[in-house]
């Protein structure tokens, strides 16, 4: 499956920026849905203030990429942001064995089901045994919130110093331009991904039905709980890990988005 999701040549495709000098590098690459629509994928590169690296939702290790790190500092945290985002992390886990590593509960058998490399997480984010503390230097800088009530497991950070939400799948923002800048590709073409885009970009309503009728309706009390959570953080760049990195006023597209939500949760407090 992963072979027809991911690239086979990243080195050349991928787009590696720095989106805050010397704090966050985001890395970003073409990734199609049934090897047919274009949602792009995208790894977050965080420096802590001590000089560590978070890593978020992995992505290809090549060696421009390990380069950068080597660049940057030490990785010391590799997270896989919920139960979809773990291809990579048996190749970055191999790289740097002392990091912690983090994910959704659930997620270690779904990979021993898939036979794909053994990972020993140091911590896993559960609904009943909620994970209150990584270490000092990392509760310092991230706030977080697990969202269980997400299909995928989704675990939601906040860089606080950089005011930047890190998320996977609880918002996208379509299209995914930079994610399909270097493969000569239109990151807009074809029928199957126009339609995407009518139910991932931030611009219309597509993106809230969709989450509201399919992505929250098992339990959509608990998901507007969470979503209540995440907007009384202090963010304005979100970097999801499909689309395009919203730059600034993410809070109000957050809020826009989310409006149902938000409304169910003040209705239900």
């Amino acid at each position: 499956m992963s072979s027809k999701l991911v690239p086979s040549n990243p080195a050349e495709v991928m787009v590696i920026r720095d989106i805050v000098p010397r704090t966050i590098t985001t890395l970003s690459v073409p990734f199609a849905r049934f090897g047919r629509i274009k949602v792009g994928g995208r790894g977050t590169i965080v420096r802590l203030q001590n000089g560590s690296l978070a890593v978020f939702s992995p992505v290809a290790l090549t060696d421009e990429v390990k380069q950068k790190v080597a660049e940057m500092g030490e990785v010391k945290y590799i997270t896989a942001l919920d139960i979809e985002h773990h291809i990579f992390l048996g190749p970055w886990h191999a790289a740097y064995p002392n990091a912690q590593v983090l994910g959704p509960e659930g997620l270690p058998e779904k990979r021993k089901s898939q036979n794909k490399e053994a990972v020993p997480f140091a911590h896993l984010f559960s609904k009943d045994k909620p994970v209150t503390s990584i270490d000092p230097d990392f509760d310092r800088e991230f706030e977080w919130e697990y969202v269980p009530a997400h299909t995928n497991k989704e675990i939601v950070f906040n860089h606080k110093p950089t005011r930047t939400l890190i998320e996977a799948d609880l918002m996208f923002n379509y299209p995914s331009t930079e994610q399909y800048s270097k493969t000569g590709l239109s990151a807009t073409s074809g029928v199957l991904t126009k339609i995407f885009g009518m139910l991932t970009n931030t611009s219309g309503k597509g993106q809230q039905r969709a989450i509201w009728y399919g992505i929250s309706s098992r339990d959509r009390a608990g998901f507007s709980r969470s979503v209540s959570k995440i907007h009384q953080w202090d963010f304005d760049r979100i970097i999801p890990c499909h689309g395009d990195v919203l730059e600034s006023g993410g809070k109000g597209i957050f809020a826009k988005v989310m409006e149902w939500h938000l409304e169910l949760a003040k209705k239900r407090s």
